[in-house]
């Protein structure tokens, strides 16, 4: 018989699996560039086919494919956002150094405080307004604005990567809220993701190596690898306690990017960056004293 028991929680569990979560989406990142000169359509494409089997056999294993009654305008839009993130975000990969394009799309839990304040009506603070000011401004040492679109172009998709996955995320939450399963979640974004980008892998396909079919290939595992350990992760502690631990990914992907490709940021970048994690930091603290302070308005 099953143990319908609630799993405990311990957030430093939580805590390494964000961290590893946040490793494999490195690897992913490296894995993206490594692959070479192809078009955006077809990383995207091969990256969620291996999701798409993953969520797939999870479903499987579960014997049950139904989604939940009314989870679907959810679904798409959480597909929608999710597909036009993955897109923007390679696209920055692949023309900036994978460093600057994994901060730019860490934005997505500020903009996902906006979201929510309009489709969730979920109340933000007059502190979680400043601090997404705080993470924007940051943003500009990385983008660094300029009339040389070359750099400013790729740049801008990147933040609108990290709008897009902020938007995803809040989508994600709704169904959550819902209680969707996760698996139902990754499997429809995945398959929608493929399906849609199908006709553009079509009309542009370039031949591809062994070793780039390869990198494709291993970047699909990471993202997999790195959905199934967020799932674990929140099982085990809340978002308040772990999510500023996600940023851990940034200091992966400027190790592989110094190691691998020859990229260093620059000091403007690195500035960045600190603002920009210095703001999760604040909002994570705030939350973690909101809760405790809670807790003991219970307890008293």
């Amino acid at each position: 018989m099953q143990n319908s028991q609630p799993q405990p929680k311990n957030p430093w569990i939580g805590v390494i699996y964000i961290v590893v979560s946040a490793l494999f989406y490195s690897l992913m990142s490296l894995f993206v560039r490594l692959a070479g000169d192809l078009p955006v359509f077809q990383k995207s494409f091969f990256r969620n086919l291996v999701a798409s089997f993953l969520g797939l056999g999870i479903l499987l294993k579960s014997r049950s494919l139904k989604m939940k009654k009314g989870s679907l305008p959810s679904l798409l839009a959480r597909s929608i956002a999710g597909t036009v993130g993955i897109l923007c975000n390679f696209y920055a990969i692949d023309r900036m150094n994978i460093s600057d394009a994994s901060i730019l799309n860490k934005l997505a839990p500020f903009f996902s405080i906006v979201f929510s304040a309009f489709l969730l009506r979920e109340k933000a603070s007059a502190k979680d307004w400043i601090l997404v000011a705080v993470a924007f401004s940051g943003a500009l040492f990385v983008v660094k604005p300029s009339f040389d679109f070359s750099k400013s172009i790729p740049a801008t998709l990147g933040v609108l990567g990290g709008l897009s996955a902020g938007l995803a995320y809040t989508f994600v939450r709704k169904l959550g809220k819902r209680g969707e399963r996760n698996a139902v979640i990754v499997f429809f974004f995945s398959t929608f993701s493929c399906l849609t980008m199908l006709p553009f892998v079509i009309a542009q396909y370039e031949p591809m190596t062994w070793a780039q079919l390869g990198f494709l290939l291993l970047a699909g595992c990471s993202a997999g690898g790195a959905q199934l350990s967020v799932t674990a992760a929140y099982t085990y502690a809340q978002a308040k306690e772990i999510s500023v631990y996600d940023y851990s990914q940034v200091l992966f992907t400027a190790i592989w990017g110094a190691s691998f490709l020859g990229e260093f940021p620059d000091w403007w970048s690195v500035l960045g960056y600190a603002i920009i994690i210095g703001a999760a930091v604040i909002k994570a603290f705030s939350a973690h004293r909101e809760k405790r302070g809670k807790t003991k308005e219970e307890r008293g």
